[in-house]
């Protein structure tokens, strides 16, 4: 009996759960660089090279360790474009008894797998992927019930649960949460060490030259190519984190500087969505820091809350929710997205910087994705579909089970406050506290109305209301209407010209 092991782009773990019980001697491990999965969207140059070389890398560690691997790279001349051709092809070549494979992160893929054993008329093994902390029925079963999904209140479960910066049945230091101390501007003289850099050795040269000429149409700079591509390379990359950016991680985490779109990040999240870091891991690394005096409570809890917190936790919204989270829509936004957020090519300093950031890096903190990019998604009116589909696209870390609760209920509220309880809304002057952006910007973030005026000043306003009907009663902005309704006529009707006539310019 011959069973055939399906690993997916981002299963890139040892202990993958279709690997457990391989017979090395029989069974075939099957990967596949296929065209579908590279083009459903047209994604950055450098994820797909970062992808498709981590896989590459894997599939050789795979078979330094003996086992059986069917490995078809995208230019193979048999390659058949999808995993359901390449599953065809093998099936046709060798006598398969059953498919196994761990469950696909995403639910396109996963709806698709579920049909196999009928295409193919052989069983299919579907195993769940216990890499992450709380599987989707855990996270079904907390959710029961409850009026409303506060991340904290899930947060402080899986503390409880993996007793992770515990004392007993309480938090380290009394507080759960040390948000509030993790929010100081940046500052002249700020030491930023230069982000993990590797060498690029043959096999992710070739990758990149497949992709420079299999995708030379897509958005993203393709070079410089500085990603780890290897478990070894991964936890480098999470040790040189810790030494060098995690004792300021906590402080600056909200911080942005032209032209150091790194900051004191971890840069990790490329390689915790792929497999080649494991959750559980990186936060023992990060506490253990803590323990040993190398770093302060307020980074460390910062750090931890991301991953077992914010990553779980929309993990198993999407997992909840989907089908129907994709359609979500809370505000009726239509607008179209700019093609600014493709070229760069725009007069606001802060979303040129971030663009050009996430160009060149496919890459850009939470932060710069939340709060500028996402702010103006959300007070323009994109559609969440275009929001959803851009981000998708730009960012090596992006899947859809980590992006579409991350854009759809964060950063546009499309939701209506399912995920977050409050749009993440925001005028000038939060992007002016917390960047140096608006030094170098065509627009005065002073002036609240006019053509010299920061779109962001009077676009806050106009969104508030034109929204007030399905955001009044959120106690959460309540205060913000009563300042509203203070301005005057004229004030008002300023603000809803200024934005009438920006928004014009790209409708």
């Amino acid at each position: 009996m011959t069973t055939l092991r399906l690993i997916l782009a981002d299963q890139l773990s040892h202990v993958i759960t279709s690997l457990v019980g391989c017979d090395k001697t029989r069974d075939i491990v099957l990967m596949c660089e296929v065209w579908d999965e590279a083009t459903y969207v047209k994604h950055h140059k450098k994820k797909i090279a970062f992808i498709f070389s981590a896989m590459r890398h894997f599939a050789k560690s795979l078979v330094e360790d003996n086992y059986n691997i069917e490995y078809t790279k995208l230019d193979d001349p048999n390659n058949a474009g999808s995993l359901k051709g390449e599953l065809k092809r093998i099936l046709q070549n060798h006598a398969i008894t059953q498919i196994v494979i761990t469950q696909p992160s995403e639910y396109r893929v996963l709806s698709d797998v579920k049909k196999w054993k009928t295409k193919f008329g052989i069983p299919v093994d579907i195993r769940p992927d216990d890499r992450f902390l709380c599987s989707p029925e855990e996270f079904s079963s907390w959710a029961k019930g409850r009026k409303q999904l506060r991340m904290e209140y899930f947060y402080r479960e899986m503390r409880k649960k993996y007793a992770i910066l515990m004392n007993g049945d309480q938090p380290i230091g009394g507080q759960w949460n040390y948000d509030a101390k993790n929010r100081k501007p940046p500052k002249e003289g700020l030491n930023i060490p230069d982000p993990y850099i590797t060498d690029i050795d043959h096999i992710t040269h070739d990758v990149m030259v497949l992709v420079a000429n299999k995708f030379s149409n897509h958005f993203g700079d393709l070079e410089p190519f500085n990603f780890a591509v290897t478990r070894n390379q991964a936890l480098q990359a999470l040790n040189l984190f810790i030494r060098q950016r995690l004792y300021y991680f906590g402080d600056y985490q909200d911080a942005m500087i032209e032209g150091k779109p790194w900051m004191y990040h971890a840069h990790i999240s490329f390689y915790l969505n792929c497999g080649l870091l494991y959750p559980i891991e990186c936060i023992r690394a990060v506490e253990n820091a803590y323990k040993q005096g190398k770093a302060p409570l307020n980074a460390v809890e910062g750090f931890i809350r991301q991953i077992i917190g914010w990553r779980e936790y929309v993990r198993g919204i999407y997992w909840l929710k989907m089908p129907d989270y994709q359609q979500e829509n809370f505000f009726a936004a239509k607008r179209s997205l700019p093609d600014f957020y493709w070229t760069a090519n725009t007069k606001m300093n802060c979303l040129r910087q971030c663009i050009l950031a996430t160009k060149q890096n496919a890459y850009a903190h939470h932060i710069q994705r939340l709060m500028v990019l996402g702010n103006f998604a959300l007070l323009a009116g994109i559609d969440p579909k275009y929001v959803n589909t851009w981000f998708l696209v730009v960012y090596a870390d992006a899947y859809e089970w980590v992006e579409l609760p991350n854009v759809s209920g964060m950063i546009l509220f499309a939701d209506g406050g399912y995920l977050a309880s409050k749009p993440y809304a925001a005028g000038g002057s939060y992007i002016n506290k917390m960047s140096d952006y608006c030094k170098n910007c065509s627009y005065k973030v002073t002036k609240k109305n006019g053509p010299d005026a920061c779109p962001f000043n009077y676009l806050y306003w106009n969104f508030l209301a034109q929204n007030r009907e399905k955001l009044s009663s959120n106690h959460r902005i309540g205060m913000m209407y009563k300042t509203y309704d203070r301005m005057n006529e004229e004030k008002k009707q300023a603000i809803a010209h200024d934005s009438k006539q920006f928004l014009g310019n790209f409708a």
